[in-house]
């Protein structure tokens, strides 16, 4: 857990969220996510947050608009697609850890996948998007990762980013079943 941790503090994302002129439909938006084919998905309850809310480096404000805070917009989102599906808060005992990464380049994450599950949960993630992990916390292995990524326009309103944001999140989390 301590590696998983070190691991999200030290990535270096870039936001890639500001996104391309919002259609109606969001069609450039492409959401999908992978479980572990072992894990009994509906059997965890309860979530924290793993690392730091900054996991965001944009000193020159150039992909998020000053006027919000897209980290904590994201967590915002997340808590609330969770507790949707009555997985709820629980710092002190939790079953999921929840980390996100915005402009991953995934060759930096140390996440780990369970050895004896066939396949790689974490193949083929790809880069300048938005990554929701779900990690067991006896196990430490990801269990669950939703990805999304979008078109990328540096001039986009703070209204279009939390649209757009949300759309992503809320059809990513459509696919955790």
């Amino acid at each position: 857990m301590k590696k998983l941790i070190m691991a999200v503090l030290a990535v270096y994302i870039v936001l890639l969220s500001g996104c391309a002129m919002l259609n109606k439909d969001m069609q450039d938006i492409q959401v999908e996510a992978q479980a572990d084919p072992k894990a009994n998905l509906s059997g965890y309850k309860t979530f924290a947050w793993l690392g730091a809310a900054k996991l965001l480096n944009d000193p020159t404000k150039k992909w998020q608009p000053p006027e919000i805070n897209i980290t904590e917009d994201i967590k915002f989102l997340i808590d609330r697609e969770l507790r949707n599906k009555d997985i709820n808060v629980n710092d002190a005992n939790p079953d999921l850890a929840v980390a996100f990464f915005v402009g991953v380049d995934m060759d930096a994450i140390e996440l780990v996948d369970d050895p004896a599950t066939e396949g790689n949960v974490l193949e083929n993630i790809p880069q300048g998007a938005l990554v929701v992990a779900l990690v067991d916390v006896n196990t430490g292995f990801v269990v669950w990762v939703g990805m999304a990524k979008a078109d990328i326009n540096e001039d986009a309103s703070p209204e279009l980013v939390r649209a757009r944001l949300d759309y992503a999140v809320t059809e990513m989390f459509k696919l955790l079943k």
